[in-house]
């Protein structure tokens, strides 16, 4: 699908939208110091936040329109129950990521994962932008700032516990955030203890597109802290961190991918995932992978799987694992 670009006249907004986003931006460039941390403007009380590049910016202390240009800040954002105004489109999809999609009705997507809109977000007079370094918006963010102030909320390959919390502080909803996680760790503990014979087995997750699977969730992300967390184990051609987002594995090295369980979606649903199984069975080799042999093959819903999450990611990540692994 073909990434649309900003518009032209991005870089030249209508003169009623410029100004009030310069105002905007006037209340959260980072500029003036308060030794109490806080100060008053015109429209709102601020605080200041350093973000993940460094950069000191003034954010409202209680947002009203926030834009999240990130699969992970938008579904921080929904966590803690607050519905953006613009987001992005998530990976492969016209829409929000479906996963997202049910919380996120009424989010207008004004960037893809490639590049934000300008004159889109500006339209939509937001008075907080959120995106991170899993988003070609960050380019953006000089100009971004001169619409409302912009936070840069984690590194690319951050945790995504840390990416959380520091988007929850941008948002004044830190120690909500704190709370979602101890419930969360509460969740992870109790199906590691239900797991039973399950208990240590060999967990591969891979993203099947174009005729082929993509290995996918090393490292730190939700899918591979959560199945870490649980005490299972990756095949070793899924272990430490991932040179990308997916690293295909051709048809000839399809034992590669072999594991007790295989976790198995594309990047969109569930039923679009149940597609691409009925195509995977008939290659040539996948009915020797012990997962299929021993019907163990789970379909996931791959856009939260397969994509740049955050905590509701994890969490049904947990949900699926809990319903396939714990009897």
């Amino acid at each position: 699908m073909s990434t649309p670009r900003p518009s032209r006249r991005a870089a030249l907004l209508p003169g009623a939208v410029l100004t009030g986003a310069l105002l905007l931006s006037a209340c959260g460039s980072g500029g003036d110091s308060d030794p109490a941390g806080t100060r008053q403007t015109a429209t709102a009380t601020t605080h200041r936040i350093t973000d993940a590049e460094g950069r000191k910016v003034d954010v409202p202390s209680t947002p009203k329109r926030i834009v999240a240009l990130s699969e992970p800040t938008l579904d921080a954002a929904l966590a803690l129950g607050i519905e953006p105004v613009g987001a992005t489109a998530g990976r492969g999809q016209r829409g929000v990521s479906t996963y997202l999609a049910g919380k996120a009705a009424k989010t207008q997507v004004v960037a893809t994962v490639a590049a934000a809109d300008l004159e889109r977000v500006a339209a939509l007079h937001p008075d907080l932008i959120l995106l991170d370094e899993t988003t070609g918006a960050k380019k953006n963010v000089a100009g971004l700032q001169k619409i409302a102030p912009t936070v840069v909320t984690a590194k690319l390959n951050e945790d995504w516990r840390t990416a959380f919390t520091d988007t929850a502080d941008a948002l004044g909803r830190k120690s909500a955030a704190q709370q979602w996680l101890t419930g969360f760790d509460t969740r992870v503990a109790g199906v590691k203890k239900g797991l039973g014979a399950a208990a240590g087995q060999s967990v591969s997750v891979v993203r099947w597109q174009g005729g082929a699977p993509s290995v996918v969730g090393r490292g730190e992300g939700v899918v591979g802290s959560t199945l870490t967390a649980l005490g299972l184990h990756r095949p070793a051609a899924q272990q430490g961190t991932g040179s990308g987002h997916s690293e295909p594995v051709s048809l000839e090295k399809l034992d590669t991918i072999d594991a007790d369980w295989l976790f198995f979606g594309t990047l969109g649903s569930r039923a679009d995932g149940e597609r691409a199984y009925a195509q995977a069975r008939n290659v040539t080799n996948f009915s020797r992978l012990t997962a299929q042999k021993e019907g163990h093959v789970v379909v996931v819903q791959g856009s939260a799987w397969n994509s740049a999450g955050g905590p509701l990611a994890a969490r049904i990540v947990l949900d699926d694992v809990e319903k396939a692994l714990v009897k």
